[in-house]
């Protein structure tokens, strides 16, 4: 049996489509709607509100992730919110019509595997095929295709705009928190503090009973970060020795339990790797581009730290519990809302570094 809602869906709508690597988005307005008889089961349709501009939309359209050019023409973005007007046949989850969804990076996984029955579905062989704007259309557009199974609530008391952004930027940095294996009172390093996953991170840490040093630099994102509840604040253009400075913060003079990387420098891992205290744990979220590497001193990662650690291990759960804590005023978004129009603009004010926060595109 089909589900489907009672308004009608277009043929056609809006859609922000890759059709070459390097190039602009192409602002469709004929874009095709899949129609509720053609969802498979456990499928849904999702008509989006917000969605979210993240780094990897534009790592995407420069052909990243091992982008690869058959899979052209694709819609991209990931952090979709909005809600289910269509559900396919013969669908066994409990999601229903009028639900207010949310669409992720990950599409689905299979749910089976040893990796997904260990909440590692990231891992999942079938998850790279299933990623929203890479190999499955995304969440730049009115419509989107979802699966049942793997779209996430979005709570009461959290705006569509506010809950887009926590989607991938607040899950990466909050996974990465949970994962360092730091407990209350302890020091986490948060290195690109002010930025769209550091600034969540200070407030997620935070909120955890964590106490953050911050590094980045420039006075606003000094005062920012203190006023999301960082302790310190470390400037890396002005400090003549970061690892120092941050040691010298710390309690013992030891160094930080944690250190979690939101910046997209290789230079800020062999940083952060100098912060950490014996038995460290550095956490990777920041995705440098290209092919970058990392340089560090064996012996000194063999006695001195104790494990390094991806945030990309993130599931169903995580995106939960981190949408919990945003919808409890634990954790919010410094988000600006533009027009969907604006989608090619706000990819390049993320190239150039314009971007403070996070850049939410209104759809509907």
């Amino acid at each position: 049996m089909l589900h489907a809602a009672q308004s009608d869906i277009p043929q056609t709508a809006r859609a922000a489509v890759i059709t070459g690597y390097g190039q602009p988005l192409s602002i469709r307005t004929d874009y095709p709607v899949a129609q509720p008889e053609s969802l498979q089961p456990n499928q849904c349709l999702v008509r989006l509100e917000y969605t979210g501009v993240c780094s990897s939309d534009l790592n995407m359209k420069e052909g990243g992730f091992g982008a690869d050019p058959t899979e052209l023409p694709r819609v991209g973005g990931h952090e979709g919110v909005g809600r289910v007007v269509a559900i396919g046949g013969n669908t066994t989850s409990n999601v229903k019509i009028g639900d207010r969804v949310g669409v992720k990076w990950i599409a689905t996984s299979c749910l089976r595997c040893n990796f997904c029955l260990q909440g590692a579905e990231s891992s999942c062989p079938e998850t790279n095929a299933h990623i929203h704007g890479k190999t499955v259309h995304g969440a730049f557009a009115d419509y989107v295709v979802a699966y049942s199974d793997y779209v996430t609530p979005i709570p009461e008391g959290l705006s569509s705009a506010e809950a887009a952004p926590i989607l991938c930027a607040g899950v990466t940095v909050y996974k990465a928190i949970k994962s360092s294996g730091a407990t209350v009172g302890q020091w986490i390093l948060i290195s690109g503090a002010g930025g769209g996953l550091g600034h969540l991170g200070v407030q997620y840490a935070s909120a955890m009973g964590l106490r953050v040093i911050a590094v980045d630099t420039g006075d606003d994102k000094r005062d920012f970060c203190l006023s999301l509840g960082a302790e310190a604040f470390v400037d890396f253009r002005k400090s003549e020795d970061v690892p120092a400075e941050v040691k010298r913060v710390t309690s013992d003079g030891l160094g930080v339990t944690a250190a979690v990387v939101a910046a997209g420098d290789p230079r800020a891992y062999e940083q952060a790797l100098w912060c950490l205290r014996p038995t460290g744990t550095l956490v990777c979220a920041g995705l440098p581009p290209g092919a970058s590497t990392l340089s560090f001193v064996i012996p000194y990662l063999i006695v001195f730290v104790h494990r390094s650690s991806p945030s990309f291990t993130r599931n169903r759960q995580d995106v939960i519990e981190a949408l919990d804590l945003a919808a409890r005023g634990k954790v919010k978004t410094r988000l600006e809302i533009r027009d969907f129009g604006e989608v090619n603009r706000a990819l390049e004010d993320l190239r150039s570094g314009k971007v403070t926060g996070r850049i939410v595109l209104k759809i509907s």
